[in-house]
């Protein structure tokens, strides 16, 4: 009988720490992620009356074919700032990042602030990633639950890589190679649900 109470003790002491109220917890989902099919999914959390912790992940385990491959996967975590109250208007946040990926078999043609991304159409890539940003957002309230919010970030991100001859083939051509990246680093368009 003991055992059972304390049980019922321990579960109530949590539903009462855990207890959310109005502007404290939210759930978001990138749709421009979405879009991409890469299946994500954020939270936040309150801190302070200005301050939230937003955490958001990314996974992408396609292959499109045996010529594209783009597979990866991305962890998050922003604090942020508002200007007014949390949860509307706008904010800075401040972000990390960090991930792994294995992509190549895309065409392009691009080249951005000294990365050069057109590698990606004859070659793959396959390494993992660290970095920090910043980044400016907007939110506006849909309604008593829902929030529509735009982000864009920039910052850095060093990755290490092995490169492969085609994305489908196996053979290595470089080995543990450094890069720095320097530009965007998020972008978003998120449908939020607020609790």
């Amino acid at each position: 009988m003991k055992v059972k109470l304390k049980h019922i003790l321990l579960v109530a002491f949590v539903c009462i720490c855990l207890t959310t109220s109005g502007q404290q917890v939210a759930v978001k989902s990138n749709v421009l992620y979405d879009a991409l099919l890469n299946v994500n999914v954020g939270a936040e959390f309150g801190l302070a009356p200005r301050w939230t912790l937003d955490v958001s992940g990314d996974l992408n385990m396609w292959t499109l074919s045996h010529e594209r491959r783009w597979k990866h996967w991305l962890l998050q975590p922003e604090a942020r700032y508002w200007f007014c109250d949390r949860f509307s208007g706008h904010f800075l946040g401040f972000h990390a990042h960090g991930g792994q990926y294995n992509v190549g078999g895309l065409k392009n043609g691009l080249s951005f602030l000294g990365s050069d991304f057109s590698g990606l159409s004859e070659t793959r890539y396959q390494g993992w990633f660290v970095g920090a940003g910043v980044a400016y957002g907007y939110t506006w309230i849909l309604g008593r639950h829902w929030n529509f919010e735009l982000e864009i970030g920039v910052g850095y991100a060093y990755t290490r890589y092995d490169r492969f001859r085609c994305a489908g083939c196996g053979k290595r051509i470089e080995t543990d190679r450094p890069h720095h990246y320097v530009g965007p680093t998020k972008a978003a368009v998120n449908l939020v649900y607020v609790f």
